[in-house]
């Protein structure tokens, strides 16, 4: 039975007792971990958020009722204890804080029982996901789950700390807001005093930290909730958290400045690594041709080379074909990698497939000069040797190369280049390489809508020496000024200068196929404002849980989000979503269609 934690009050933490409090008195409140009887010594291990602590009874020196109830002791008790703290009597444990302590306690009461729990609650649990999520309540008092999450706290309060310091104000805008169709599904709310229209919920507060600026607020912050109802993977939720903010009166070298800043303070005082500044910056087509991504991960080489003009004649079919349908032929050295078995590449063939490429051509050069190739019976020897002398290739290396349009090349090279730096175990987690690409294409074109979309969204600033091409109609040259801070592959930011001119903004609707019914409909409210007075502005939101997610050096941002969905956006634990109840559709005037 439960007893009360009446007249007692906590004095310290668990993990908060170290030697320097041998003798005193002490009054501790936890779990237990796990508890060893011994007969006649019982071993308690009390756990809290800040780590372990062992109690012990002990006949002679502890009261004979005091043992037995210790002995009654189950995993996931929660417990408060009263006793001295002392220097261990046995072995130190050095892979605890409190290792070479103990508490010998002269008080022991039951707070709450605990049935059996369904997994052990311990670092690292083998335990299936699904299972941890379905009592995630019991998953987050595992001590390395809880370190990801006072790092998380720590790294929001330094956050709102920092830009405060430099001047920005924290502004909370609406939950509820306007749908926009354009970009990825929002999350839809519907009105019950409005009978047929929804909120939507923010994708981002993108609209209202502009206006904001045309309010003259000058520098805002916001550690922000968004919504995008899209397919999810390991590093995706349909909710999540934007450290997002807006400057006025400044241009991309003013919000790289106060970024990078506030990168080297939050990498030093929480992990103690020091960021180099300033952080290298690429622009856009550089890292699409050296690493066949806009995320390049810098902490290892494998750069891809592009050798279309050294195969634009050979008499290789795949070649000739990709560079005449205006592709091009690109390659990677797997150094050292010559010797792989024919199986394993067959699979990173099927590997690149996932990315639009029909296959892999390749090289592999043995250590005593001898080459086995996919391709060599279609090339003469001397097209074969400017290939291997223009991919550097040394015995024991094997090339790798894709021929197809560039978005298809770039795309299988840059996620194989990753992959094989994962089986070769290239990737250093202690490791933090930060990147800022730049100069991001203003357009993509979509097959699927047979236009041009945004690259970033409708409100970001050409680069002004491209503005001509605007007039033109040539789309596809336009570049962005638009930036993205990447760390080891992942982006964990992005943001541009917004266009604040009504001409430039006008044509940009109209590049993007929008009637002036069209833009007014979906952004006229900020249209409107733009009319009196707006400042040059620029901003940028971080992925909060993908920033910490990277300094926690965990593999899913699962593992920083206290209580996250799975890959159908549903909650294990409380079997969200579920069908609303009849009378209240009925108040909002909906009605459930059944498929």
């Amino acid at each position: 039975m439960a007893e009360s934690m009446q007249g007692l009050k906590r004095t310290h933490r668990c993990a908060e007792l170290s030697a320097a409090n041998v003798g005193e008195t002490v009054t501790i409140m936890g779990w237990v971990q796990k508890n060893r009887n011994k007969g006649g010594l019982v071993f308690t291990d009390v756990r809290d958020r800040s780590g372990i602590i062992q109690v012990v009874c002990e006949e002679g020196k502890t009261d004979a009722a005091l043992i037995e109830k210790a002995a009654s002791l189950r995993s996931e008790y929660v417990v408060a204890i009263v006793g001295e703290v002392a220097k261990r009597s046995g072995a130190v444990n050095e892979k605890i804080a409190t290792g070479e302590i103990e508490v010998l306690p002269t008080e022991l009461r039951i707070l709450s029982e605990s049935m059996t729990p369904p997994f052990q609650v311990e670092e690292n649990s083998k335990t299936k996901e699904e299972v941890r999520l379905k009592y995630r309540y019991l998953d987050l008092r595992r001590p390395d789950l809880q370190k990801n999450f006072i790092m998380k706290s720590q790294v929001m309060t330094l956050t709102r700390q920092f830009f405060a310091d430099e001047g920005f104000l924290e502004v909370e805008t609406p939950m509820l807001g306007k749908t926009t169709p354009e970009g990825a599904r929002d999350y839809l709310v519907p009105s019950r005093v409005h009978p047929g229209c929804f909120y939507g919920l923010p994708q981002s507060p993108q609209l209202y930290k502009q206006l904001l600026m045309c309010s003259g607020f000058d520098r805002y912050i916001q550690i922000a909730r968004c919504f995008r109802d899209e397919d999810l993977r390991a590093d995706r939720q349909p909710e999540f958290t934007q450290i997002d903010m807006e400057l006025s009166f400044v241009d991309v070298d003013d919000v790289i400045d106060v970024n990078e800043r506030y990168l080297a303070k939050l990498f030093k005082e929480v992990l103690d690594v020091d960021v180099q500044l300033p952080i290298q910056r690429m622009t856009w087509q550089e890292a699409m041709d050296r690493f066949g991504s806009d995320k390049p991960d810098l902490r290892f080489g494998m750069e891809l080379t592009d050798v279309t003009d050294v195969v634009k004649g050979c008499g290789f079919g795949v070649f000739t074909g990709a560079i005449e349908n205006n592709g091009s032929v690109r390659g990677i050295n797997a150094k050292g990698q010559g010797s792989m078995p024919r199986k394993k590449i067959d699979k990173l063939t099927a590997f690149v497939k996932d990315y639009g490429a029909k296959g892999l051509a390749y090289i592999a050069i043995q250590e005593d000069g001898t080459v086995k190739s996919s391709f060599a019976k279609f090339m003469s020897e001397e097209e074969m040797d400017a290939l291997i002398k223009a991919m550097d290739g040394q015995p024991g290396d094997l090339l790798l190369f894709a021929a197809d349009k560039n978005k298809v090349v770039w795309d299988s090279l840059g996620a194989l280049r990753v992959e094989l730096a994962k089986q070769l175990d290239l990737l250093d987690k202690n490791e933090y390489r930060f990147v800022w690409i730049t100069e991001f294409p203003q357009f993509e074109w979509s097959d699927e809508q047979g236009r041009y979309l945004a690259m970033h969204h409708p409100f970001t600033m050409p680069m002004e020496e491209d503005l001509p091409l605007l007039d033109k109609g040539e789309l596809g040259k336009i570049r962005a000024k638009a930036y993205d801070i990447v760390l080891n592959g992942n982006e964990i930011g992005g943001g541009s200068v917004r266009i604040h001119q009504n001409d430039i903004q006008e044509k940009m609707f109209e590049a993007l196929g929008f009637t002036k019914e069209q833009a007014h409909s979906q952004f006229g409210f900020l249209l409107e404002a733009f009319k009196y007075g707006v400042p040059p502005h620029a901003g940028l939101a971080y992925g909060l849980d993908r920033l910490v997610m990277l300094m926690a050096k965990q593999d899913s941002i699962r593992d920083v989000i206290a209580f996250p969905k799975i890959k159908d956006a549903s909650c294990l634990m409380t079997e969200a979503p579920t069908p609303a109840d009849e009378k209240q559709l009925e108040e909002l005037g909906l009605s459930v269609v059944s498929e």
